[in-house]
């Protein structure tokens, strides 16, 4: 009988445990074709078949020659965007395989910032013109409220 440390049970049991840990987080994130969404191409965005119809929209919409999901949808810092997706990557894991999204989808008030920023960042010498132009006191001015097909576009 060989006998063995009592540091060597708990040793074993921990690295088969992160043996364990690694190997499904690695499958999980090859099966959901993480990496893609390490990259800009909106491609990765329809990995789950309920951005289907927003991604159609997109290559129909004016937006399609010269800007990418990426574009609206996340900061422009390298850090912001790491965080920003990074974020958005738990949570809409989280909500596809509990299926507790909602249909349609909706953006959250946190993402609409980001998504407003990145309007404004491209077009905000043409704001400051007309700025005033459907805004009432202490109303921010939110392009997406008359402009909601401009980046997705038709969806049918």
């Amino acid at each position: 009988m060989v006998k063995t440390s009592a540091a060597v049970v708990p040793a074993l049991l921990v690295s088969g445990l992160m043996g364990v840990l690694f190997g499904v987080g690695g499958y999980t994130f090859h099966y959901a074709r993480g990496a893609s969404y390490l990259s800009d191409d909106p491609r990765a965005c329809v990995n789950c078949h309920i951005m289907r119809d927003v991604y159609d929209g997109w290559q129909k919409g004016p937006h399609h020659a010269v800007a990418v999901c990426n574009d609206c949808h996340a900061p422009h810092t390298l850090l912001a965007k790491v965080l920003v997706k990074a974020e958005n990557g738990f949570r809409h894991s989280q909500k596809f395989t509990f299926q507790s999204f909602h249909e349609p989808i909706r953006i959250r008030p946190k993402n609409a910032r980001v998504l407003q920023d990145n309007c404004l960042r491209c077009h905000g010498e043409f704001l400051i013109a007309i700025a005033p132009h459907g805004t009432v006191p202490g109303d921010d001015v939110n392009c997406v409220r008359c402009h909601a097909g401009v980046g997705h576009g038709p969806t049918r």
